[in-house]
């Protein structure tokens, strides 16, 4: 779920997902082992495999160059249902001086990579550089419905699978104190901060969402200042403080996978079935590219295509009996997230939804293509789906409350091959057509 401003696509990392989590003891987590470990980069395929638990099937195979397993498990707190994880490995530019770190969450709603402080080692804590515009430190703030990110921008190569991203900007989160936040409306010097790993349930985010950067040019764009997200910062006698600072777009945090050599042009999310009681853990797979190689080949037939704006979001949604007017697809949401009160809520796992038995919707998501989609959609007892032990759920939703959008989140992805194409322009639009598509 996201706020209206220039980096909604965002939100879906830390949004609704979390708000909720924050109350209902779930939100995050996902795949992949326990903590951070070192590693060089690795550029072969990577051979991981996977299985669901017992209420689900298997996804296995052996995985190309341009592939990587995402996996929806207990993940880092064992609190977390649908949240996707994925492994990356960030290096100094140019060197071996390298970390992998798992737990990484998968996210369609935003853009670019952002680590907690906390998952990197000492070593890489203080070899990542930071980055610097008009002699100042950059930093970013990005504003939630439950908080704020804050922490500077460094530049890393990425790894993925088995492509790699050179020498992108990256955000490390937490690595600044609250103090130095400042400038024009900036909500990161009094409000609430999610920077941790223990606060997000996850070791950072991976942002995959259709734009190249996750704040652009144009005329909400952070190319001049002030933007109210990028920040420049100055440490005088040891005190850091910071102001308001336009960024070039070639030092904004970027979507690593748009930045591949190869197979750069957009991601295909493939996750399996998982039946109407849950699943312990499910394994499904991210392939970079679409048309660029044998294994990303775009169907011809049998697919709907929603085009969207410059962030994702579709030209327009509907609901009957709900104020529903837009829609967007957001692996970082844990549930189906969309205004409805007619629909009980859960009184322990405040936020998501809790009927006596399964109801049934019928969104529809209509395309800046006029495609029209409709969708069924099937909703349970949170609450009870959680008692159940299991991580994967594809009946899980919540009351968005005043929203009037419809989140796909990650329930929307299960038994579905999604194809993401991206919008190649850095001009941040909202509400207008580019190439940016959802397909499925």
């Amino acid at each position: 779920m996201r706020i209206q401003s220039k980096l909604a696509r965002a939100l879906g990392a830390f949004g609704l997902a979390a708000a909720v989590a924050l109350v209902a003891g779930c939100g995050g987590g996902g795949g992949g082992g326990g903590s951070s470990t070192a590693a060089s980069t690795s550029s072969g395929s990577t051979g991981s495999t996977g299985s669901t638990g017992s209420t689900g099937s298997t996804a296995g195979t052996t995985l190309a160059a341009n592939q990587a397993a995402v996996v929806v498990s207990s993940g880092l707190t064992g609190h977390a249902p649908n949240m996707p994880m994925v492994s990356v490995t960030v290096c100094v530019h140019g060197t071996s001086t390298c970390q992998t770190i798992d737990n990484i969450q998968l996210d369609t709603g935003s853009d670019g990579l952002r680590l907690t402080q906390d998952a990197l080692n000492s070593t890489m804590s203080g070899a990542l550089p930071t980055e610097s515009v008009s002699g100042k430190t950059v930093a970013e703030c990005m504003s939630f419905v439950d908080g704020n990110s804050w922490g500077t921008v460094r530049t890393a190569d990425v790894t993925i699978g088995g492509e790699t991203a050179s020498n992108i900007p990256v955000q490390v989160l937490g690595d600044l104190p609250q103090s130095a936040a400042g400038g024009t409306s900036n909500l990161c010097a009094s409000g609430t901060l999610n920077v941790a790993s223990s606060q997000i349930a996850a070791h950072g985010i991976l942002g995959i969402g259709t734009a190249k950067y996750d704040c652009g040019s144009g005329s909400r764009g952070c190319t001049s200042a002030p933007n109210g997200t990028y920040f420049g910062c100055t440490t005088v006698s040891g005190t850091t403080s910071c102001g308001d600072l336009g960024v070039p777009l070639a030092q904004q945090v970027a979507n690593p996978i748009a930045f591949f050599a190869t197979d750069n042009n957009g991601v295909i999310l493939n996750m399996p079935v998982v039946a109407p009681t849950g699943a312990t853990t499910v394994t499904g797979t991210l392939t970079f590219g679409l048309g660029t190689q044998s294994n990303n080949t775009l169907p011809t037939s049998g697919i709907q295509t929603v085009t969207t704006d410059h962030f994702g979001t579709a030209q327009s949604a509907s609901l009957s009996g709900t104020g529903v007017t837009t829609a967007f697809f957001d692996t970082g949401s844990n549930g189906l997230f969309f205004p409805d009160s007619s629909i009980a809520g859960c009184t322990i796992s405040t936020g998501f939804f809790c009927p006596s038995s399964p109801v049934s919707r019928l969104p529809s998501a209509t395309g800046y293509n006029g495609t029209n989609v409709s969708i069924p959609v099937s909703i349970a007892n949170a609450q009870n789906l959680f008692n159940s032990g299991g991580f994967a759920f594809e009946n899980v939703g919540g009351n968005s409350g005043t929203s009037a959008a419809f989140d796909f989140g990650m329930p929307f992805f299960y038994g579905r091959t999604v194809y993401v194409n991206y919008d190649p322009s850095s001009t941040n639009t909202f509400g207008s057509a580019t190439p940016a598509f959802f397909a499925f």
